[in-house]
C-alpha cells in the first residue's frame, strides 16, 4: 500500500503535467514520464504471481490513485483476493465506449534464477527488470495514466473511455475476463478494446515493424494415457506403458497439421514480403500459394527457420509434460503426457481428437481433452475506423510498417472478442534479440525499455484520444 504522503506529492507533481490548446493536448513529457515511472515500479514490486494471484495488491493501490484523483470506479471479484477494477471517464455518448485492458496477475518466478530481485522494479542501464515489465504492468501502467490524464485536461470525449485492471490472465480467466463477460459484460461493454497481444519489433536498436493482435490460437491441451502390466524393470515387456506413451508423442511430434490461413495472416505474410530480403519474401509469398506443392516447402523452411511464423499458419501440438513410473526398477501400470495443443481459429474442433488419435495409431492409449475450452476463437476486422487509427499513429510514433498479427500464445481479448468487441493487440517495443538472451516474457530476466514504455504511454493515449475526442 503506497501511503498517503508520497501519493499526494506525486499528485503536486504532476497537477498541471497536461494542458489543451485547441484540439492538442500539450504534453509535459519529465513529468509524465515520471509519475509514470513511480506508478510502474509501485505496481511491479506488488508480487501478484498467478497461482494464487493476490491480485488485490495491485487493485488497492490503483483504488488510491483514482480515488485522489476523482475518478469513478468500481470493483467486481468472485474471489476478494482476485479483484478486477474497472475506471470510466465519461464522454458525451454520441459513439460507443472504448475498453482498455492490462491484467494485475504474473506467472510465477524462481527467484534464485533471477540477477535482479524479481519484485525489486530494479532499473539499470536504461531498463526496468522485474516480473510483469512486459506481461503485463505495462499495460495497467499506461492504462492508468491514460485515464489520469483525460481527467486532468477534461478533453471532450464522444465516447466513454473505460479502463479494465483485470486478475487470472495467466491462466485463471474464471476470476477476470471470462467472470467478466459472464456476469458484468455492461460494466465493460465497448466498441473497440485494447489490450495486450501486439506490439512493436526492433532489431538492432531500430523498429523493423509493428504487430497488430487481431486474432490468436486457442489453446486448448490434450492428455495421453497409456496403460499396461506393472512389472520388474530387469524384464522387458511390449506392453511396457513408457514405452508406448514414448512411441505415440514421437508420432504427434512428427506429425504436421494442415496450412491454414485466414484474412489476417493473408495481410500478415503479405506485408512482411515486401519487409524482408528477396529470398524470404517468396517464401512468404509461397506460404499462401493454394497450391500445395508450392506451400508445403515454404512452410517446411519456416519451420525450421522460423518457427512462430510456422505456428501462425497450422494447429501445433508441442508434448510438455510427461508423468509416468515412481522407481527405476519398476515398469509403471500408467504413464500420462500431456501436449500444448493451440488450435488455429479455423481447426474444426469437433473432429481434432479422432485425427490426433489416428496419429497416435494405438487404440489402447486414450486420448483427452485436458481442460474445456476457455478462451474461444474468434477475429476482429481490419476495415475498422479503429484499425486505421492505429495505422496512423502507428506510422507517426514509430515510422513503422503495420501488420495485423495472429498471436500464437493467447490473450484474454479471446473472450471479449466473443461478446462481438473489436479487439486489437499492442504493445510497447521489444528487442527482438530479448527472448534469445533470457530478458523476453515470462523469462527469468524479464524487462523493458524504460525509454519504449513511456513512448508506448504516449501512443495509447493518442491512439484513443483520436477516436474518443468530441469532434
Amino acid at each position: 500500500m503506497v501511503s498517503t504522503s508520497r501519493l499526494s506529492v506525486a499528485v503536486l507533481a504532476v497537477a498541471g503535467c497536461v494542458a489543451i490548446a485547441g484540439s492538442q493536448v500539450q504534453w509535459d513529457t519529465a513529468a509524465i514520464e515520471a509519475e509514470t515511472m513511480q506508478h510502474f515500479q509501485a505496481l511491479l514490486r506488488f508480487d501478484t504471481s498467478s497461482p494464487p494471484g493476490n491480485e488485490i495488491r495491485a487493485v488497492e493501490y490503483l483504488e488510491q490513485v483514482l480515488k485522489r484523483e476523482g475518478i469513478p470506479y468500481q470493483v467486481f471479484a468472485k474471489d476478494p483476493q482476485r479483484p478486477n477494477l474497472v475506471a470510466r471517464i465519461k464522454g458525451n455518448g454520441k459513439k460507443r465506449p472504448i475498453l482498455v485492458m492490462g491484467h494485475t496477475d504474473v506467472v510465477t518466478v524462481d527467484a534464485t534464477k533471477w540477477t535482479f530481485p524479481p519484485f525489486a522494479a530494479t532499473r539499470d542501464g536504461g531498463y526496468v527488470y522485474g516480473r510483469g515489465t512486459l506481461d503485463d504492468k505495462d499495460s495497467v501502467t499506461a492504462g492508468l495514466m491514460l485515464m489520469l490524464i483525460l481527467k486532468r485536461t477534461g478533453v471532450p470525449l464522444d465516447r466513454d473511455v473505460i479502463f479494465m485492471a483485470e486478475a487470472g490472465e495467466e491462466g485463471a480467466p474464471e476470476f477476470g475476463a471470462q467472470f467478466m463477460i459472464d456476469n458484468h459484460l455492461s460494466a465493460i461493454d465497448a466498441e473497440y478494446c485494447f489490450a495486450e497481444g501486439g506490439g512493436i519489433v526492433r532489431t538492432g536498436g531500430k523498429v523493423t515493424q509493428a504487430n497488430v493482435g487481431t486474432t490468436e490460437k486457442e489453446p486448448r491441451p490434450i492428455e495421453l494415457i497409456a496403460r499396461g502390466p506393472a512389472g520388474h524393470g530387469s524384464v522387458p515387456s511390449k506392453n511396457n506403458a513408457v514405452n508406448r506413451l514414448s512411441a505415440a508423442l514421437a508420432r504427434i511430434a512428427e506429425w504436421v497439421p494442415p496450412l491454414q490461413i485466414n484474412e489476417t495472416t493473408v495481410a500478415y505474410f503479405r506485408t512482411l514480403s515486401t519487409l524482408v530480403a528477396p529470398d524470404v519474401a517468396q517464401r512468404y509469398r509461397d506460404v499462401l500459394n493454394p497450391d500445395p506443392k508450392v506451400s508445403a516447402p515454404a512452410a517446411e523452411w519456416l519451420l525450421e527457420h522460423q518457427p512462430q511464423h510456422w505456428s501462425m499458419l497450422h494447429t501445433s501440438l508441442v508434448p510438455t509434460i510427461i508423468d509416468g513410473g515412481y522407481r527405476y526398477n519398476v515398469i509403471p501400470s500408467e504413464a500420462k503426457a500431456v501436449v500444448d495443443v493451440r488450435l488455429h481459429p479455423e481447426e474444426d474442433q469437433k473432429t481434432f481428437l479422432d485425427r490426433v488419435r489416428a496419429v497416435v495409431n494405438d487404440p489402447s492409449i486414450e486420448v483427452r481433452w485436458w481442460r474445456d475450452p476457455y478462451r474461444p476463437a474468434g477475429a476482429s476486422r481490419l476495415n475498422t475506423e479503429a484499425y486505421s487509427v492505429l495505422q496512423n499513429q502507428l506510422k507517426a510514433h514509430y515510422d513503422a510498417t503495420v501488420l495485423p498479427m495472429m498471436g500464437t500464445g493467447a490473450t484474454d481479448m479471446a473472450q471479449v472478442r466473443s461478446k462481438g468487441i473489436q479487439c486489437y493487440g499492442i504493445g510497447p517495443a521489444v528487442d527482438s534479440e530479448d527472448a534469445g538472451k533470457g530478458f523476453g516474457a515470462h523469462s527469468d530476466q524479464e524487462r523493458i525499455l524504460e525509454s519504449e514504455l513511456h513512448r508506448f504511454v504516449r501512443l495509447q493515449h493518442d491512439v484513443v484520444l483520436e477516436l474518443a475526442r468530441a469532434r
